[in-house]
Order: C-alpha cells, then sequence, then structure tokens
C-alpha cells in the first residue's frame, strides 16, 4: 500500500496532543455511520410527509456540516495495486480536495473516471473514516504486442488495447499479426506453456483467415499450425525437434496441417557466385 496523498504534504510541524473521546477514529467512525443513517432516514422521512425540497437540502447540509466539525473530512490517499498507472493522472482521475467533507464525495462517478485510466482493469474505493480514501486497484497484464495497420499496439490478456503504453518496454513479448489476433493470442499463449521448449523459440504469431495461427520461429522457420488439433501438432513438433533437431536445419516451412505427416520446405540454397570473367576473354 502506497500513500499518494497524506498529511505529510502540508510540510507543517507535527506535535503530539491528547485526542478527545468524540475525534477518536472509532467515535468518529460510528457517529459518521449514524449520521449517514439519519440523513438517508431522514430525508426520505421528509420526502413521503411532504416536506419540499429545500428542507431536504438543509438538512443534508447541516448534517454535512456537522460531520466536518467532528473531522469527517477528506487528508489522505491510500492506494493497493498500482505499478503502471501515474500518479498524477490518478489523483486527477479521484478528484480528492483535501479537506473536502467525506460524505460529499462521488465514489461511482470517481471509480468511472479511474476505471477509464489506460491500465486500470477495475477499481473499488472504500471510505475509512475519519479521513481516508483507500483506493484498491487491478492493473491490466500486458501479453503480446499486436501489429495492427503498421503500428504496433500493446494488449492485455482480454485481448484490449492499453493507450499511451511505452512500447520499448516489451519489446520482449510475443509479436501478433492479424485483424483477431488479439482474441485468440491468449489461448494461444496457454497453448504454448503446455510445450516450454517451444515457447522460448517464437517470436511472432500470425493469424490466418481468421481460422488458424502461422508460428514465426527462431531461426526464421515459419510452422505452420492447424485449424483444429493444434495441441497435438505442437506435440508432433517437439518430438520432431527432440529426435532430429530441426530447427538447427536448413529448413523453411514446417506444415503441420496434416495430422499424419510434417510437410517440411526447405530454405533456399546458397546463390552460386557470379562468373566475373569479362565476356569474349579466353581462360
Amino acid at each position: 500500500m502506497n500513500k499518494i496523498m497524506s498529511s505529510d504534504e502540508l510540510d507543517t510541524p507535527k506535535r503530539k496532543r491528547v485526542v478527545p473521546l468524540w475525534r477518536r477514529p472509532q467515535a468518529i467512525a460510528l457517529g459518521a455511520l449514524v449520521l449517514m443513517g439519519l440523513v438517508l432516514s431522514g430525508g426520505t422521512w421528509m420526502v413521503k410527509t411532504g416536506w419540499g425540497k429545500q428542507a431536504v437540502a438543509t438538512v443534508k447540509w447541516s448534517a454535512i456540516k456537522l460531520s466536518t466539525e467532528m473531522g469527517l473530512t477528506l487528508q489522505e490517499v491510500l492506494v493497493t495495486g498500482r505499478s503502471k498507472t501515474d500518479r498524477k493522472a490518478l489523483l486527477q482521475a479521484l478528484g480528492v480536495v483535501r479537506g473536502a467533507p467525506m460524505l460529499t464525495y462521488d465514489f461511482e462517478e470517481a471509480k468511472r473516471r479511474v476505471e477509464a485510466l489506460p491500465w486500470i482493469q477495475y477499481a473499488r474505493l472504500e471510505r475509512q473514516f475519519p479521513d481516508t480514501l483507500a483506493v484498491h486497484l487491478a492493473e491490466r497484464q500486458p501479453i503480446a504486442l499486436w501489429q495492427n495497420r503498421g503500428a504496433f499496439e500493446l494488449i492485455d490478456e482480454d485481448g484490449e488495447v492499453i493507450f499511451n503504453a511505452e512500447l520499448e518496454q516489451y519489446e520482449n513479448l510475443i509479436h501478433v499479426v492479424g485483424e483477431d489476433a488479439p482474441d485468440y493470442v491468449s489461448g494461444l499463449l496457454e497453448l504454448l506453456e503446455t510445450q516450454p521448449l517451444l515457447k522460448t523459440k517464437v517470436i511472432a504469431a500470425v493469424r490466418i483467415g481468421g481460422r488458424r495461427w502461422d508460428l514465426l520461429m527462431v531461426g526464421g522457420i515459419n510452422v505452420r499450425l492447424p485449424e483444429d488439433g493444434a495441441p497435438a501438432a505442437l506435440s508432433r513438433l517437439v518430438t520432431l525437434e527432440t529426435q532430429s533437431g530441426i530447427f538447427g536445419r536448413d529448413v523453411k516451412v514446417l506444415d503441420l496441417r496434416l495430422p499424419d505427416r510434417v510437410i517440411v520446405r526447405r530454405a533456399p540454397t546458397a546463390m552460386r557466385k557470379p562468373d566475373l570473367t569479362p565476356k569474349g576473354q579466353e581462360t
């Protein structure tokens, strides 16, 4: 848990003093709950009995004023789960103002703004009486770089783009290509987890026709997986590598789309050296 707004930022000297019972956290919390209950139940009663909106508003703001006198004002923000999210952007989204009444803080609207930040998957906001806002964040986890229309975008485990990310930090992630690649890359990575020998050799994956994957391996080998039966095809590939060291050979394509065979296309042989002898000259 880290504190992104605290009383320390006020730069005021601290001195030890005795806190009256009515201002101690336990008493304040209990008082706050009672106060909120009275405001809600009282406001409902006043509406049912025909009191005007102005009277309801007067009671509401009187209760809020009383809450500030009890010390129920926002002084600290405690955050858990923040790693990638910018501190200033988070504070701006929270819309916190030191000294504002705790009872007037709009939690639903703040939650909506926080969850609109690029790295946030979801957020939970809670009051911690007397003066603290607790923010619990779950950030999105990047799993791949998606090549889309000539540009790269970072995507998370749900296939959603993480905007405004510094892509240089994620060059080690698998690169995927294809319009629907983000929707299926999570499943592909789960499949590769079952074959650790292959996982470390995969550089990129291309979604073909919205039906299957081609894998680009270290050394430039293109592995063509079938639309159905990809797990079995990868197991055959592992066996082939273990028995023959296929990835170390002059191979360009390994086609695994047929269940009973592997079609191998060799890499082009080295080009023959050109004849540099001048034309018409005898040798």
